[in-house]
């Protein structure tokens, strides 16, 4: 009877491993080695013990042998069943602890309090199996077991997160990531037990709580995307405003005066009324168009100066001329010279710069649109519509990095052809977003 049922154990434990063997091919279960390594010899120690048992139930030995020798199989499958627990749990431990990055010391204080927790099972059964009193040992251990959930309260939570995580796997490491709730996105650069580590695009390091992101959606744009040759790090500007003393009542005073002024005269008087009023679509007139058609009444001429496109000039030297053209021609065709009422004369400011730099920069396609999301108006039209008489090449700052650092000249292209001045900034914000994004879209489908 014995040899029967030791023969049926061990065909049955062959035939465990070989289906844990097999589902440990198709799921890659990292934990099949560490069953096959603790259970390779308790399982046979089980095996005998179990035959022997029933052997001893079958016997015509005395009935006080018959239950010593029960008890005593029963003691050997206990601590060898305890041992394998034991051995499989701190190997678990420990592989779960490298996964997950627990770090030295949460890995060594699981692994203990494990221990504890199978030994404490161990000997309970051993006494129970041979009749001792066990309620000195029940109420040790419920002291152990209050004291485990005291110290595990704060940290309990932050570990079943990150084994969630680590589970659904929802993102890993160099994965850029978004909060929907909070907002938060960067590249995740570590994931531990506790915490989620994440690298914004402004440089700015968040490490987040793994209990703040189970509780949360998370949107992730997968993995990195090309880098660029170089940073694009964003800049801002102010301008004040200087009174250059210069005044001009009629037009052959204006047109006389806008021959000689600085450049930074001809960029105040055609940009700064843009900026101001940049919630505004299509976007204003200059402030020549509007002297022209308030102060003298002349709304041929105010048309002609507000049709000037901006966008089309590369140098303000450019941009003076056609100005001044415009006026020369129409002053050529015209019989009278209107006047402004004292008080409503053209007065020439001059603009003067102060550039700085932002906390933002992208080395990416990804950091450089969630980097647009949260640049102020000034920034925008620093890069847009400034950049555009700064580089002298008719291209924005942002057309210009993608083509020449990131190689997307496709991109390039499109963000060129953008006509900001039939949007406000928002509006333009969101179309380069949206522009963008698309951009990343079809890049992940390849």
């Amino acid at each position: 009877m014995g040899v029967l049922v030791f023969i049926a154990c061990i065909w049955l434990r062959q035939l465990l491993r070989a289906w844990l063997e097999k589902w440990h091919k198709e799921t890659g279960w990292q934990g099949f080695d560490v069953f096959r390594q603790t259970t390779r010899i308790p399982s046979l120690i089980w095996a005998l013990t179990i035959a022997a048992w029933f052997a001893v139930l079958v016997s015509t030995m005395p009935s006080d042998w018959q239950e010593y020798a029960s008890k005593g199989l029963w003691t050997l499958f206990a601590l060898s069943l305890g041992i394998a627990l034991l051995g499989m749990a701190t190997r678990s431990i420990r592989l779960w602890g490298e996964h997950l990055r627990l770090g030295e010391r949460a890995t060594t204080a699981a692994r203990h309090v494990a221990s504890v927790i199978i030994v404490l099972i161990t000997v309970l059964t051993l006494l129970e199996i041979w009749g001792a009193p066990i309620t000195f040992i029940l109420l040790a251990a419920g002291i152990l077991t209050l004291l485990a959930i005291l110290v595990m309260r704060d940290i309990g939570p932050d570990l079943v997160a990150a084994i969630q995580l680590s589970s659904s796997r929802q993102y890993a490491v160099g994965d850029y990531i978004r909060l929907a709730d909070t907002g938060e996105e960067g590249y995740v650069t570590e994931v531990n037990w506790r915490n989620t580590t994440v690298r914004g695009p402004n440089g700015s390091v968040s490490i987040i709580p793994n209990r703040k992101i189970t509780s949360t959606t998370i949107v992730n744009y997968g993995r990195p995307v090309k880098k660029a040759k170089e940073p694009f790090r964003f800049y801002s500007r102010s301008h004040m405003k200087e009174l250059t003393g210069l005044k001009a009542k009629n037009l052959r005073e204006l047109v006389d005066i806008l021959k000689v002024v600085p450049d930074s005269v001809i960029y105040y008087h055609t940009h700064h009324f843009l900026e101001e009023h940049h919630y505004l679509t299509p976007q204003p007139a200059n402030d020549l168009a509007m002297w022209v058609d308030e102060a003298l009444g002349d709304e041929v001429l105010a048309e002609r100066l507000a049709s000037v496109d901006t966008l089309q000039f590369s140098s303000l030297q450019a941009l003076r001329e056609r100005h001044v053209s415009l006026i020369e021609e129409y002053l050529s065709q015209s019989t009278s010279l209107r006047e402004a009422i004292p008080g409503d004369e053209f007065h020439f400011v001059k603009s003067i710069s102060v550039i700085f730099e932002t906390p933002y920069q992208a080395t990416d396609i990804r950091e450089f649109v969630e980097a647009i999301r949260s640049l102020s108006p000034s920034s925008l039209y620093y890069h847009i519509f400034e950049s555009r008489l700064r580089l002298g090449r008719g291209l924005n700052d942002f057309s210009a990095w993608l083509a020449d650092s990131l190689g997307e000249k496709k991109l390039a292209d499109k963000v060129a052809r953008l006509d900001p001045y039939t949007h406000s900034l928002e509006g333009l914000r969101n179309s380069l977003i949206q522009l963008i994004e698309r951009e990343i879209v079809e890049a992940n489908r390849l």
